[in-house]
């Protein structure tokens, strides 16, 4: 009986500072995925550490503002394997323009790539080719509201899916 591999993608928590918390349904999401993404800055290892206490395993990358263990600990650059999906994941993926097809440059073999960086949502694809940001659960900034996401992965069928987390 064929099975659907779930993820859920975070980008961008900026914690600790101040009241910031992750919402309850981005801590939901994450306790009942297959496997967590994070696509930097955490900021501090102790977020790192809630992350890995959902449950799943985590695959992360550190950000431009994660700290100077984070930075020693995780890499800029990493790919995972799931099921017949290779998904690239790198923290900032550069200017807009040219995104897509920069990263299809740098990701040749890959299915997809997840970043951050921005805070802004954004999912896009050419030629079966995709590239997905999650948004901040955490600091929406310019983006009309807090977001991660979720990727199902059906053998070689990758789909991803944004959820809003409120204001």
């Amino acid at each position: 009986m064929p099975t659907t591999t779930t993820i859920a993608i975070v980008s961008d928590t900026h914690m600790p500072k101040g009241r910031r918390e992750l919402p309850d349904q981005c801590v939901r999401v994450c306790r009942e995925s297959d496997l967590i993404i994070h696509a930097g800055d955490f900021v501090e290892t102790s977020v790192l550490e809630e992350f890995r206490s959902f449950g799943p395993p985590v695959v992360a990358v550190h950000g431009n503002v994660d700290s100077e263990d984070l930075q020693n600990w995780l890499p800029s650059v990493t790919t995972v394997e799931v099921e017949e999906v290779r998904i690239g994941v790198i923290h900032d993926s550069g200017p807009s323009k040219g995104r897509l097809e920069r990263m299809l440059d740098l990701f040749p073999d890959r299915d997809a790539v997840i970043f951050g960086h921005s805070h802004m949502p954004l999912h896009e694809e050419a030629g079966g080719f995709q590239i997905f940001n999650p948004g901040s659960p955490t600091e929406r900034r310019r983006s009309p509201f807090k977001s991660m996401g979720v990727a199902k992965i059906d053998g070689s069928k990758l789909s991803f899916e944004l959820i809003d987390l409120g204001t």
